[in-house]
């Protein structure tokens, strides 16, 4: 059960945040809104639809077959068959299943779309839908099968399945089928009426919540590259004046002036004794605003493209309760969700390719102005046989390109399908899931660059080259939260569980960074 500690997330009044997305996601609970005009709203397009049905007007979906089967009619006997029949054949998705956290926010996307009331579904399967969240139950989705037009359809199918009480669920940690979960817990299974198992499937919901895991890891990753740059800065007795105010006033991109204060802000104290004759650090560090403020200036509208996206009513047709019209359309296209993530992950894999040089610098003894190969801790005797970050240095390099071969876009691989009715789709699902391992590969790279920056500084600590007064206070708690976590490498050690413990923190944002 999730805990009443948490805020709880309301569906159906207000436009949703990727914040609130997430919210569920980590465990929040979740309430429709009660309003008498929300209610209303929702009442409105179900009695609509059944008038539709009594009369035996034509509804795509409802009385048609799906796709480019929309022109075999359904006999009025077999319509309440039809969505059964949707949520079953589209089980057939393959690949990892979404983690619990991914399928939550499935959970809490799909309901947004569909409490935006124009969907025609009822009150009972919107409570469905804040019964799996409020009990924790998670739908077990496959990642793959799904081309982003029409929507989601496979991977929603297991969403449909699970409030039938159909296949299997995540829960406590196990995956069980639906149904033992909901004889548990007493949970009735609901029937699906005749479009609502299209209003469930026929959207862009799982798109959308891997976008808001994404852009919040995003987030955190442009603040964290800030960070690990500031401490190489110190480390290589680098240049803080590349980071001047007056410098990036000439250049006023928003997000490139805020990554620059943010490293003034860590720099700010004595300038240690230099080793060095460059009046210019390389690229690798004087560009960093440049690099890290390309995806901080993306962040806003990549924010407008995802909350447009969770916040409108993606199904087709349309139901409009209000007018008492159904409009036949193609928002399932996940083209924003698309463009959105096919630039994240690019801009993504620009930090890791950023990181990788400050590291080739950092441990390279020809480079790093006087710090030892490989920043490897070893002194007298041991040094010839130890070799400190080699191989994890070597382990970035690959980590970094994996991530930079994944920025080919998605979208531009539309595959026409289902009989060419779909003939111009999204991917962008496939998009989605590509920027998140963009995301995992870069956090490795970050990972493995804190460590190394944070050994760098060490070691220039132990040789009296920094002291105290060379730290501003946010970079000596930085690699003090650090230290506190990871031991100075001075003998070889594997570094394998270290690199994932810091990785687990990363992805769980543990340190309040700006």
């Amino acid at each position: 059960m999730t805990t009443n500690s948490q805020q709880t997330i309301k569906f159906g009044a207000d436009r949703l945040t990727i914040e609130d997305v997430m919210a569920i996601a980590q465990g929040a609970p979740a309430e429709m809104d009660t309003s008498p005009a929300f209610t209303a709203k929702i009442d409105r397009g179900v009695a609509f639809l059944e008038r539709l049905l009594k009369e035996e007007g034509v509804i795509y979906g409802v009385t048609t077959g799906y796709g480019d089967s929309c022109t075999v009619a359904i006999p009025p006997e077999l319509v309440d068959e039809l969505p059964l029949h949707l949520t079953r054949f589209h089980g057939c998705g393959l690949g990892e299943n979404l983690s619990h956290l991914q399928s939550r926010a499935v959970l809490a996307t799909r309901l947004c779309s569909l409490s935006q009331g124009v969907s025609g579904v009822t009150h009972d399967l919107l409570n469905q839908i804040v019964t799996l969240i409020n009990n924790d139950i998670a739908p077990r989705i496959p990642q793959e099968g799904s081309v982003g037009a029409s929507g989601d359809l496979t991977p929603l199918s297991y969403l449909a399945a699970t409030l039938i009480g159909e296949r299997e669920v995540l829960y406590k940690g196990e995956i069980r089928a639906t149904s033992e979960v909901f004889t548990q817990l007493d949970i009735t299974p609901i029937k699906l009426k005749p479009k609502e198992g299209l209003a469930l499937m026929n959207g862009t919901s799982v798109m959308t919540a891997l976008a808001c895991i994404a852009f919040k890891r995003a987030e955190y990753l442009a603040q964290l590259a800030s960070k690990i740059t500031a401490m190489v800065s110190v480390a290589m007795h680098g240049n803080d004046f590349h980071f001047d105010e007056a410098l990036f006033a000439v250049k006023p991109h928003p997000g490139q002036q805020q990554v620059a204060s943010w490293l003034r802000s860590d720099l700010q104290a004595e300038r240690p004794p230099r080793n060095s004759d460059r009046l210019q650090d390389r690229y690798s560090l004087r560009c960093a605003p440049h690099v890290i403020g390309t995806l901080q200036d993306s962040l806003p509208w990549l924010r407008q493209m995802i909350e447009n996206e969770l916040n409108s009513a993606n199904d087709n047709p349309i139901i409009d309760g209000e007018n008492e019209r159904v409009l036949h359309g193609g928002h399932f296209y996940g083209g924003h969700i698309a463009m959105a993530m096919d630039t994240l992950k690019t801009a993504i894999a620009n930090i890791a390719d950023l990181l990788d040089r400050q590291m080739a610098q950092l441990m390279d003894y020809k480079f790093n102005n006087g710090l030892p190969f490989n920043l490897t801790g070893a002194k007298g005797d041991r040094l010839p046989i130890n070799h400190g970050f080699k191989a994890v240095q070597i382990g970035i390099s690959a980590w970094t390109a994996e991530a930079l071969k994944h920025t080919m876009p998605a979208s531009v691989f539309s595959r026409s399908t289902e009989c060419h009715n779909q003939d111009k789709v999204s991917m962008g699902t496939i998009a989605s899931r590509d920027c998140l391992r963009v995301l995992e590969l870069t956090e490795q790279v970050a990972s493995a660059s804190l460590l190394a920056a944070t050994q760098a500084l060490e070691i220039r600590t132990r040789n009296n080259e920094l002291d105290a007064t060379h730290f501003s206070p946010a970079l000596k708690a930085m690699a003090s939260a650090v230290s506190e976590e990871f031991s100075f490498v001075e003998e070889d050690r594997p570094l394998e569980q270290d690199l994932r413990k810091f990785i687990a923190m990363i992805q769980r944002q543990h340190w309040a960074l700006y």
